[in-house]
């Protein structure tokens, strides 16, 4: 225990905690920081070694008691079942199901989706319905036979603090110095500030900064290993980290089918790892983000205001010298193509994730800092309570190359440095002039890499600057790129070349004579693009009618590959087929459901289907409603009509195409074995003789 750890106890007492702890336990459990830490301080909150230890053997006997296993599901519901009830520590997340017409709650490693669970839970705790809550949880047993579940929410209990005083906070930092703030901020999220620069600290303080400012668009690429994704994913309550996969404007931004807002209205921060696999289904899901990312709103039927962040974090693959001294290779590389330079445009801060040390031991703390959760509820109250854009306008002086969202940007992040590390006020001239600097620098990596990109001139203005005290403007460059002629100074494309684009004979003036480009290796040449802000559209050729026989025992025909290339542009799409009733034939719509929702425009599939006399109506209906309601969270309408005189088969889409298929969804043959190839993967399965006609509907078959 040093100096700092026991002025940091005497004016933080029971706020704090050893943070070496952490590292004994952490191993081996896949649980948030935030949620060992709740336990470390109920059962260590002490400097006896002794006490310690015992608090120790607390914390793993309540993990290993109460904290369910992914392999242990069974168990765990045997506990309940057997005693009667059980407190778990695992997150609960609370989903409405359309049909059941009620809410259900949900263990992630409970094995059950059917929890009951009264509305106060939910009521008090609205992030159960929008991405879970981590929460020491009681489940009951039902004995009650003629229910429709066998567990209930007993009791639940956020793991969180119930109160946080701003004000104690603010007056408890007013005890240390500027320096010695930062000492315990990275104490608090588990490093070791004696072993890194003071620009590391920066770094470091900067990955804060969606935590604690809202509607602050930050970007960090660099190495595997640096650890981008563990503030986000383990450090704070009110943050969510997407892990790849699809981003789709439902989920993040509003279902309109629901009438719920997404993530961003429920997280401080929303953090996508791994950016470069973000798969966007539509281009509205980026025109949105375009909105929300550039002022906290956007509209989809209703206008919707949230101050939720999003953080953007991905891996650079070759090297940064090899980047900067590039003609063809900027910066962004790694993001989806569908990030174009408006979506650049709008990051505040760039952190430059090449100077990040990996991941090692020597960098973690064996001294004190604050429980997580506890400087959690600090940066939310601030992101939520407190602004110091006003604040920062009044007081900075910028260059006349400087921007709208140059300017933004710099006093947002500025703004972000005066929460963490003022949050009570009293910053000097000095401190203030540092976090200038800071903030134009990330900011003019932003634009270095959109200055690269662009043909024109659009983004030239590079150098930005700001005024000192003494009246001298100060340019500030990013170390990395200063010397590096291609970076600062560009080669323009020739747009008007027939093929491809050729280099100008001329550079643009730049605004400020730089040092001559340094020997680097050459990089292989990607292949020619358009210039990006170019958009060259090729009218796609509309496919043809066709009249055709699938004849018996043929394969390579799917709902997919007969589908897709009629539902360009598609928003509606109506099937009628009276043989949607047994099992396997409900299977096949689902498959054609599948099919038709990987067309981004579709937004309701109508069916019409029959019945006999064999018709189980209930069974049918409660097949058709668990459709529908994951239709629903794909944001896509299911109507559904019964009608028990139906016989035509036809599948009618709103943009003028017309599909019959002689035998409807049912064209396939039984399979000889469940067990054998094709039973999942229908261009696989055997196909029963039928006729398809494909037309437009101002022509009939065989008018065409």
């Amino acid at each position: 225990m040093d100096a700092l750890d026991k002025k940091l106890i005497s004016e933080f007492g029971g706020k704090v905690v050893r943070k070496d702890l952490l590292h004994c336990i952490k191993k081996g459990t896949n649980v948030p920081t935030f949620v060992l830490e709740f336990l470390l301080a109920r059962y260590c909150a002490s400097d006896e070694p002794a006490e310690i230890q015992a608090g120790l053997e607390a914390v793993l006997e309540t993990l290993n008691d109460n904290y369910v296993r992914p392999n242990e599901a069974n168990k765990a519901q045997s506990k309940v079942a057997t005693k009667g009830k059980y407190r778990f520590i695992d997150k609960v997340h609370v989903n409405y199901v359309e049909k059941d017409r009620r809410h259900w709650a949900a263990l992630e490693n409970f094995d059950s989706r059917r929890i009951a669970i009264a509305h106060k839970y939910f009521d008090e705790n609205d992030r159960l319905l929008q991405g879970g809550l981590w929460a020491e949880v009681t489940i009951a047993y039902n004995e009650i036979e003629d229910d429709a579940y066998a567990f209930y929410v007993e009791d639940l209990r956020p793991i969180q603090l119930s109160r946080f005083d701003f004000n104690r906070y603010c007056e408890g930092r007013s005890a240390f110095s500027r320096d010695a703030w930062i000492d315990i901020i990275l104490r608090s999220v588990g490093l070791e500030p004696t072993v890194l620069s003071h620009r590391l600290k920066l770094h470091f303080i900067a990955r804060l900064f969606p935590l604690v400012e809202p509607n602050f668009n930050f970007i960090e690429l660099g190495p595997r290993g640096t650890g981008k994704s563990y503030f986000f994913s383990e450090f704070s309550p009110y943050s969510t980290l997407i892990s790849g996969g699809q981003a789709t404007k439902a989920t993040l931004f509003y279902n309109n089918q629901r009438k719920k807002i997404g993530l961003v209205g429920f997280w401080d921060t929303v953090a996508f790892d791994e950016v470069g696999g973000i798969k966007v289904k539509d281009q509205d899901t980026i025109q949105i983000m375009k909105d929300f990312m550039a002022n906290g709103r956007f509209s989809r039927g209703v206008e919707v205001i949230a101050d939720a962040s999003m953080a953007f974090v991905g891996n650079l693959d070759l090297s940064i010298q090899q980047i900067v001294h590039s003609e063809v290779y900027d910066l962004f590389q790694p993001l989806p193509k569908e990030f174009d330079l408006a979506v650049m445009d709008r990051f505040a801060l760039y952190l430059p994730g090449w100077e990040m040390p990996k991941n090692s031991s020597e960098f973690l703390t064996k001294n004190y800092g604050f429980i997580t959760d506890y400087l959690a509820e600090a940066f939310h109250h601030q992101l939520k309570h407190t602004n110091r854009y006003e604040e920062v306008s009044k007081r900075i002086r910028l260059g006349k190359s400087v921007e709208g969202r140059d300017e933004k940007g710099i006093k947002k992040t500025v703004a972000s440095f005066l929460k963490i590390l003022h949050p009570a006020g009293d910053v000097s001239d000095k401190e203030f002039e540092e976090y200038v600097t800071y903030a134009i620098e990330c900011r003019r990596r932003v634009k270095e890499q959109m200055n690269k990109r662009k043909s024109d001139d659009e983004f030239a203005k590079i150098n930005l600057s700001y005024i000192n005290n003494q009246d001298e403007e100060i340019v500030v460059y990013c170390p990395e790129s200063k010397t590096a002629e291609a970076t600062q100074d560009p080669v323009r494309k020739d747009i008007h070349d027939g093929e491809g684009a050729k280099e100008s004979s001329q550079r643009k003036p730049a605004e400020k004579k730089i040092a001559p480009e340094p020997e680097h290796k050459k990089l292989p040449e990607p292949e020619e693009q358009p210039s990006p802000d170019i958009i060259i559209k090729e009218n796609a050729q509309e496919p043809n009618a066709q009249h055709f026989t699938i004849q018996y025992g043929a394969t390579g025909y799917s709902y997919e590959s007969i589908l897709s290339p009629y539902l360009t542009g598609a928003k509606t799409i109506e099937i009628e087929d009276p043989y949607i009733r047994a099992n396997h034939q409900v299977q096949n719509f689902i498959r054609f459901c599948e099919a038709v929702v990987k067309t981004p425009t579709i937004q309701k599939i109508s069916l019409c289907t029959g019945y006999d006399d064999q018709t189980d109506l209930k069974e049918l209906s409660d097949r058709l409603n668990d459709v529908k309601q994951s239709l629903i969270e794909l944001d896509i309408q299911l109507d559904i009509n019964i009608n028990e005189h139906l016989h035509d088969r036809e599948i009618r889409i709103d943009n003028g195409w017309t599909i019959k298929i002689g035998r409807g969804l049912d064209l396939y043959q039984k399979p000889d074995s469940w067990y054998s190839v094709g039973v999942y993967d229908q261009s696989l399965k055997k196909c029963l003789e039928t006729k398809i006609d494909i037309f437009k509907r101002d022509a009939e078959p065989g008018e065409q």
